[in-house]
């Protein structure tokens, strides 16, 4: 059944998946956290509540989260093209999963953020803590396990559209099940792909699921 399975190029297949997932994923923490903390803060009631950039960010996240991913890497081609000189392989999907996924995590974030007893928040500010004091000592470690479980799930919105990025030329298992699977009509390059791609998700959320039951203390 496997005779016509090149392993070579599933195990680059499969090298290119985990390279975009694990780089985007790193990008996407970084700044769904910041967009996440921006809204919170910004918002009503919040430390730094200031309505017009917490409309502008809340806009932009709005819009980006909606796109559907296989349209926003058409959209983002000339981007792409401009700061990669390219808008084909692995490297070339990052600013699209990047784009695509931090605005959602960013949501998460901030729906965990406001879960925060607001009574601890106030507590240490009538204590004269800072912004970033309360940042790094209250809002990210109070809300960890929901940040963790958050970017797991966003993690594996990623393996899915790094699969759908294959189709357009970026490369990875979901590029190797269209061009040698689908077009080649050869099942077992397609079964082969979605397996590896199930296999990658289920130790995605073993994991967050392990750090998160580490982290929550209830």
């Amino acid at each position: 059944m496997f005779e016509n399975v090149r392993w070579e190029n599933v195990w680059e297949a499969t090298s290119e998946t985990l390279f975009m997932t694990a780089f985007s994923v790193a990008a996407t923490f970084v700044l769904g956290i910041i967009l996440g903390l921006l809204l919170f803060l910004t918002s009503r009631g919040g430390i730094w509540e200031n309505k017009p950039v917490n409309v502008i960010i809340s806009a932009f996240v709005n819009i980006f989260r909606s796109i559907p991913f296989i349209l926003l890497i058409i959209l983002l081609i000339p981007f792409t093209k401009a700061i990669l000189d390219t808008f084909l392989g692995a490297k070339a999907a990052l600013p699209a999963l990047i784009i695509g996924a931090a605005p959602f995590y960013a949501r998460m974030v901030e729906i965990a953020l406001r879960e925060i007893d607001k009574g601890v928040i106030e507590a240490a500010r009538s204590m004269g803590a800072k912004t970033s004091t309360i940042i790094w000592k209250v809002l990210i470690p109070e809300s960890s396990p929901a940040l963790i479980s958050g970017i797991t799930v966003t993690a594996i919105a990623l393996v899915g559209y790094t699969a759908m990025a294959g189709v357009v030329g970026a490369g990875g298992l979901g590029n190797l099940a269209f061009l040698e699977g689908f077009q080649r009509n050869n099942n077992a390059v397609t079964m082969i792909a979605t397996i590896l791609i199930l296999v990658i998700v289920f130790i995605i959320q073993f994991i967050g699921d392990f750090i998160t039951s580490k982290l929550d203390k209830r």
